[in-house]
Parts: C-alpha cells; structure tokens; sequence
C-alpha cells in the first residue's frame, strides 16, 4: 500500500444511495492511503458521512451545497436529465467560486458519471477531472457507444427495433424497450443532446475510477482502453464493507434498516445453508401490481424459504399503478417468509450462509453484492445498466438465471416457482460458478487485482501533485 502525502482531491458523488454509497467506500480505501478528501454532499446526505468522519477526523472534509429544488417537476423520462442540468445550473459557479477562494484546492476532481459537465469545470481550473463509474465496463462501453453513435427506428412504437453494438466484446443487441428511456428519445430532442454530451463528457475526460475488477470484465476493460486512447483506467471493486467489518455498521450502510438486523440474523441462523431466497429490486424499483402479484403468489407456492425486501412508492415518484403485499399474506407465509418494507441490510443478508440464491433487478451494486457473497441470482431487470448487467451475469458469467425482464417478461407465477425452487439446489451449475467468482472477487480486494489498480492510481496522483509542485 502506498502513501501519498499532500495529495488533496475532491470527490463529489450523484445524490442517490446507489451512486453515492459505493463512493464512500472508495473514499475510505483513499483515504487509508494517505490522501486528504474534500467531498461535496447536499444536506440531505450528510449523515452518510459520519461514520467516515469520526474514522479521518483530520483528513476528510466536507463541502455542504444545497440540492436544486424543483428538478422533479417533469415527466418520469426526463426527470433524471432535469435533475443532472439542474446540478449543473446550481453547483458549477459555487465550485468555481469555493475552488478560487481556498489556499490549498483539490487537486484533482473525482466525480461520478452523472456529473459529467464537471471535465468543464475541472479544464476551467486547470485541473484533471476522473470520472468514478458506479457501473462496469460492459454497461459504460454500451453507454458510450449509443452516444458516440445513436441508433433508432424509422417507426417510434416499434419497441421490438433491434440495437447492435458491434465494436463491443460479444457484439450485444437490445430491442429498443431495453435502451434506456432519456436515450431514447429521438434525434434533436434536447433533453437527449444534453445527456449524451454529458456522457461523452466522460469520454475525454482525464482518467476512470470503476467498481469492478479486472478478472469480471477484463474483455471490456481492454475495449475501453483502446476507445479512449489511453490506459489510466483502473478497476478498483468491489468497494464493499470488509467481511470482518462490525455487523451493525455493514447493516446501515447507506440507509436505516426497517426492521432491526438482529431479527434478519437471527430469522436467518434457524435457515439450513443455502436454502433462502433473498429478493430485492433495490432502493428505486416499484413494482407494479401485476409483477407483485406474480412474485408474491411464485413465493408462496415454491415452497422455498424466502426473505422479501419491498419499498412503497415514494410520494414524489409514484405512479397510479404500484403493487402492495397481498392482505393475509404474511400469515400464510409466517416461518416460512420474512417480509421486510424499506430498507433492508442487503450486505448482511446475502454475506449470511443461509442465503443460496438472490432474485435481484441486477442494479451494479446488487451484482456486485451478490457475486462477493456467492450466491446464485435470479435475475429481472427494470431498466437503465441493468439489461447490459443480466447479460453479463446470465450469458457470459454463468451464475444467473434469467426471470423476467421489466414489464414486458413477466414470467407466470407458475414458472418463477420452479426457477425459485431450483435456484436452491445444491447441483446447479450456477452454484459452483458463483463460488468460484467470489473467491476471485475476495481475492481482488483483499491483495489482487483491484488492490494493484488502486495503488497505481494513487501513485499516479502523486506523480501529477510532485510535478503540479515542481
């Protein structure tokens, strides 16, 4: 491990739980490495930062901005672009301001994907700007590849319009449902030109920070590469929770649990190994009535045990049709089932040896989750990476089943029972795969690939500051 002395940078995360709970963990690796951080948070998010605070009392610091106030206030398919130029709008000239007004400045700015407008800050200042992927190689080379080169469909309802990325590992194709709905938008339209330019940001930006490791992409990693003409791309993953890490802080990471951990574990220590379903479409997805309606009857008459982690719709984000847990059904599936809604401790669960299979929408987090733990998954994906995620998983990594897909593969309840039952079975292919791939992401971690690729950037962030001094 190296040390970098003077070495100040500024972090500056999306402000959503699945971009900046992975920052964090890279930040405390950082850290440990002997950089000062200044990482910028909106007010909502600051208590995340606590318990990093306490641990570097002295060499994290905290830049509070206010988060823009009215950029929900649009249709679903434009609200994430709204909210990226509403950031923009808002933060660029007090970052400018804050970074004209210190002493000692960053050096560096390392910020997520989302935000790429900031290569334009950072070229303003004189400093380079590294954009950290919360997603792998795979998704960002399809990401980069729909905005250097958009496709579309001379008919704008033929959703089944195929998408082919050629030049890609494996040469992927998506019908046009799958691409994400900010993409899709058609040639001209604003709010599209602005997102791809914010990607392409990304593109010619200095350097690339990514929660993977080399041994899970290394196809994509290689690509990416030679698309950027350059090699300071570092695969750093996964940022996760160290496995000896205090069972409490693991649980909390990133949010509160809604039922207190110890009832997970202890539902959990009563469980043979392997033998639980745990299901979980992340902190966003609302699922409809109609996938509620099938996951929960799949469960009930797969006869498997389970633990299901559902959200409610979020009042400034729902929609007219979201599904509910049935009336009676927690009674029905009392000692067999364990419902939680909200927030569930995702890390602590499937590290668990009870849990054998994770039915998961295949957010990069939760892949990544479930590849550390080992687990075999079930995979539905919703939307934006994760179609790209799911094929990575299903077809290429072989320790996935496929489920269903959004709303258009609803599998029937029938047919996700049996693949619930069998994801269970000790024989699957599946099971032996995963447990190969956890030991390889352990590894990578703990004193392999990913622990190389850290240093390396760091080193390299030392050389620029001695010749910034110089």
């Amino acid at each position: 491990m190296t040390t970098a002395t003077g070495v100040h940078i500024l972090v500056y995360p999306f402000p959503s739980s699945g971009h900046i709970i992975p920052l964090l963990d890279l930040t405390q690796r950082l850290l440990i490495r002997g950089l000062t951080v200044t990482i910028l948070v909106t007010p909502a998010n600051l208590p995340l930062l606590d318990p990093y605070l306490s641990t570097h009392p002295s060499s994290l610091k905290q830049l509070v901005l206010p988060a823009p106030g009215s950029a929900i206030s649009c249709p679903p398919q434009k609200r994430l672009v709204s909210i990226i130029r509403a950031i923009r709008d808002l933060h660029y000239p007090m970052l400018l301001q804050w970074f004209q007004s210190q002493s000692s400045p960053p050096m560096t700015i390392v910020s997520d994907f989302f935000l790429g407008w900031t290569r334009h800050l950072a070229s303003e200042l004189g400093v380079p700007r590294i954009v950290f992927s919360p997603s792998g190689a795979f998704a960002l080379s399809v990401g980069f590849s729909m905005c250097r080169d958009p496709q579309e469909p001379d008919d704008p309802e033929d959703m089944n319009f195929q998408v082919s990325f050629p030049k890609i590992p494996n040469s992927p194709v998506y019908p046009w449902w799958q691409i994400p709905q900010h993409v899709r938008c058609f040639r001209g339209d604003p709010d599209r030109e602005f997102y791809m330019s914010n990607i392409l940001d990304n593109a010619a930006s200095w350097g690339f920070l990514f929660n993977s490791f080399v041994e899970l992409e290394r196809v994509y990693f290689d690509h990416l590469k030679r698309e950027l003409g350059h090699d300071r791309v570092f695969a750093v993953g996964p940022v996760l929770p160290p496995d000896n890490s205090n069972l409490e802080e693991s649980a909390s990471r990133g949010g509160v649990s809604s039922v207190p951990c110890h009832e997970v574990m202890t539902w959990l220590d009563a469980r043979p190994d392997h033998s639980v379903v745990y299901v979980c479409f992340g902190s966003r997805v609302v699922l409809t009535s109609r996938q509620m309606d099938v996951l929960t009857s799949a469960l009930e008459s797969s006869g498997v045990q389970f633990l299901l982690c559902v959200r409610g719709p979020d009042e400034k984000f729902a929609s007219d049709d979201h599904g509910v847990i049935p009336c009676g059904y927690e009674a029905r599936v009392e000692g067999r089932g364990f419902v939680i809604k909200g927030w569930a401790p995702q890390v602590a669960v499937l590290r668990h040896r009870a849990v054998g299979t994770f039915l998961t929408h295949c957010g990069w987090n939760s892949t990544l989750e479930g590849i550390a733990a080992g687990v075999v998954m079930l995979t539905w994906p919703m939307g934006a990476d994760q179609y790209t995620n799911a094929k990575l998983l299903v077809d290429q990594l072989g320790v996935a089943i496929r489920a269903g897909e959004g709303t258009q593969n609803i599998p029937e309840s029938t047919v996700l029972a049996r693949l619930l039952a069998i994801s269970v079975e000790g024989s699957r292919p599946e099971r032996s795969r995963a447990n190969e791939l956890s030991d390889v992401a352990l590894s990578a971690v703990n004193a392999g690939s990913s622990v190389k690729e850290l240093d390396e950037f760091v080193k390299l962030l030392t050389d620029v500051q001695k010749l910034r001094e110089n």
